[in-house]
């Protein structure tokens, strides 16, 4: 390899790691809520952000369904809360092992949240039970970003559109 195409390698290799590092950088809770991104996809949302979604919206949503886990006869097996500058971002990690450890049991839980989203006043004042996902609702609250873990070796990411 001559020296232009050693000193090309170098360059491109430093340009990925810095492009790698600025996306670690970005997500600032990875690390501290949770283990960096193993997964990660963007879902184009059906549903628009409501006018009056807010900080204070989407705290009150979060605060809302922490209160009904508490209310339960059992301990919660997951923890919900948002983050960011204007909390747009949620955040649910497990807190027991063996639970939320694959893609697979992290889309079960979406369908769960879905069928419960779809019970909500907004859904069905809005006609669209039967059409949106929890993706859709979240986006509708404003969220951008959802990021689901084991709190160990397993964190997935939807970013939404």
């Amino acid at each position: 390899m001559g020296v232009r195409a050693s000193l090309a390698a170098v360059a491109a290799a430093l340009w990925l790691g810095l492009a790698a590092s600025d996306a670690v950088a970005e997500d600032r809770h990875a690390g501290y809520y949770y283990p960096p991104a193993t997964s990660e996809e963007t879902y184009k949302a059906r549903a628009r952000t409501l006018p009056e979604a807010n900080r204070g919206l989407r705290l009150g949503f979060v605060t809302g369904v922490a209160t009904e886990l508490q209310q339960r006869p059992y301990p919660p097996t997951a923890a919900m809360f948002a983050k960011g500058e204007d909390a747009e971002k949620l955040i649910i990690v497990a807190l027991e092992d063996g639970r939320l450890d694959t893609i697979y049991r992290a889309r079960a839980l979406f369908a769960n949240l879905t069928a419960v989203a779809r019970t909500t006043p907004i859904f069905r004042d809005y006609g669209v039970e039967d059409l949106f996902t929890f993706f859709d609702f979240a986006k509708m609250l404003g969220f951008t970003q959802i990021t689901i873990s084991n709190g160990r070796d397993f964190t997935h990411q939807v970013f939404l559109e």
